[in-house]
């Protein structure tokens, strides 16, 4: 091993044993050398493109990079905040500019086009240089996404002390591609409304963590936010009022926000379950509608489930879904499927006439439902996305390609996987951030949140992508993503129950492990996030502590064996 990169190595490790104090990378890259020299930007540093056919969203990811880097002013987390860097700065050397440029041979596309290709597909990987003696750094990748990923790392490397921007810890050198394909962050504006500017703020946080998936479940049992130009109704009836809908135009701006920083949004419009408010537009269509007691009928209010049984209902649902789907670039369309309640249908007199004269069972409608509505979707092009109930507790005939998010517990991805399904691992006793809120049913004062505890960012940490599954099925795992299930929570609180415990899960599927090849480690870890959540103050979020500011400034301190 040359000692470059046993330096390197030995600085993510125990960085706080080294004068360059804490590495601010999130997520850790795959191979990373750094050294001990101090290196200033330039009053007069540019980024140069060497790109031919430049794409306007990669100019304008330059520009946000210039920004950050201009504007973060972010001191280093150590007692004084850089005021002891001064001596080694004096006499440091001045980065002039960081050149950009694509692999021979690789086509400059925008970078919301690479955003989203088919998963497997996407060119993420990067390699950025920096030396220390002050000539140019070199960001090279084999697309625009992966450009786009090598900025957010290049603006995570410079501290600000006395008006100067600068690292220790050149020369640098990093290559980086992600360990796995999907790497999500799931938001329900059904229960509560989001503003599209807390939608976008959202999405400029993932990208600093390089999230690359949105997964918008956009319609529940409680509103129908969604304007759909085939159901207007749908939006009219079901929104909580004219000013909480989001409009064809609101969802394509947010779509282009989302692309042009690497993100694919990934729409959820749930069915047959958690539809309800489709009975304000579209009464026959719906079972159990307003139904009391509701426990009985759902697993939380209101109670109404859509009547799949009826062929109008398939054909209503098919039309619905490819009417959103086929406005959204996204190679992928989530159904939904989950909590379905039985109890719904079996006093449903239509429902039940249905059944009865056709001979057909509950489960055999319901995959009458599936195969309808997810071939109407496969026929525009778009991949199907379930939630695991579809394949674990109904018997349905669903496509190879289909994608089953795992979500009630951890353990169920053995369990898909052995169907030979894709996994997106989302499950509830590791990454959903709603959990640990209490009970927000009324008249249950002593009652706590079903998911309870809260699921705090080391936690989520510690989760295994490969925990129970065969080296055989491990390429069956896309990735993963934390969610935030929006009962109590809404735009008030929004950045600090999402940050920075998402930035978990994106280091999990992103890096894997450490660049030494060591598992991901939480101690290792709390130093490198405490600035990702100081980096993300710096730039207008309002993240949860981690701890006392006392603890941020002096890494390990405050760790239990301390």
């Amino acid at each position: 091993m040359a000692p470059s990169r046993y330096v390197g190595l030995l600085a993510l490790v125990a960085g706080c044993l080294l004068p360059s104090g804490v590495l601010a990378l999130w997520p850790i890259p795959s191979t990373l050398e750094t050294g001990m020299t101090a290196l200033k930007v330039s009053p007069a540093f540019y980024f140069d493109v060497q790109v031919e056919g430049v794409p306007v969203d990669l100019y304008e990811a330059v520009a946000q990079a210039q920004y950050y880097l201009a504007n973060d002013k972010l001191g280093r987390l150590v007692v004084g905040r850089g005021a002891n860097d001064t001596t080694a700065l004096a006499s440091a050397k001045a980065l002039s500019k960081l050149t950009l440029s694509l692999t021979s041979g690789a086509t400059a596309e925008p970078i919301a086009s690479e955003a989203v290709k088919p998963l497997g597909t996407r060119s993420e990987e990067y390699a950025l240089t920096i030396p220390a003696d002050g000539t140019a750094a070199t960001l090279t990748a084999n697309s625009t996404l992966g450009l786009y990923r090598g900025l957010t790392t290049f603006n995570q490397l410079f501290y600000y002390y006395g008006g100067v921007t600068y690292t220790l810890l050149a020369p640098i050198a990093i290559t980086d591609t992600p360990a796995y394909p999907f790497r999500g962050f799931a938001l329900d504006t059904a229960r509560s409304y989001y503003p599209v500017s807390d939608i976008l703020r959202t999405l400029d946080a993932m990208s600093w963590v390089k999230i690359n998936t949105f997964h918008w479940h956009i319609t529940d049992s409680q509103s129908f936010p969604l304007e759909v130009a085939q159901y207007p109704g749908l939006a009219i009836n079901g929104a909580y009022s004219p000013q909480e809908v989001y409009t064809a135009s609101d969802v394509q701006y947010i779509v282009a926000y989302a692309g042009a920083r690497g993100i694919d949004v990934m729409m959820e419009i749930d069915t047959p379950g958690h539809t309800s408010i489709i009975a304000a537009t579209y009464p026959d269509y719906v079972a159990c509608f307003d139904e009391t007691p509701w426990a009985t009928y759902a697993n939380e209010p209101p109670a109404g489930q859509l009547r799949f049984a009826l062929p109008e209902v398939v054909n209503f649902t098919a039309s619905l879904l490819t009417d959103v789907a086929k406005n959204l670039p996204s190679c992928y369309f989530s159904t939904g499927g989950d909590e379905l309640n039985t109890n719904c249908y079996a006093n449903d007199y239509p429902t039940q006439l249905q059944l009865n004269s056709t001979g057909m069972t509950l489960n055999s409608a319901l995959d009458t439902f599936t195969q309808t509505t997810h071939a109407a979707l496969i026929a525009e092009g778009k991949t199907p996305v379930v939630w695991e109930e579809m394949v674990l507790n109904w018997n349905l005939t669903l496509v190879n390609e289909t994608i089953v998010m795992v979500w009630i517990s951890s353990e169920d991805a053995a369990a898909v996987a052995a169907r030979g399904l894709r996994i997106i691992h989302a499950p509830s006793n590791y990454f959903y951030l709603d959990c640990g809120g209490g009970g927000w049913v009324g008249g249950n004062p002593t009652g706590n949140s079903w998911c309870d505890p809260f699921k705090t960012w080391s936690e989520a940490y510690t989760f295994d992508p490969l925990a129970n599954l065969t080296q055989a099925q491990y390429e069956l795992v896309l990735g993963g993503e934390q969610l935030l299930w929006s009962e109590q929570s809404g735009p008030q609180n929004l950045d600090p129950i999402v940050w920075p415990r998402a930035a978990s899960s994106a280091e999990i599927f992103w890096s894997g492990k450490q660049p030494t090849g060591a598992p991901l480690n939480v101690t290792e870890a709390l130093p490198r996030l405490h600035d990702v959540r100081y980096r993300m103050v710096q730039r207008g979020l309002m993240p949860i502590q981690l701890q006392p500011y006392w603890c941020a400034i002096r890494p390990d301190a405050c760790d239990l064996t301390a």
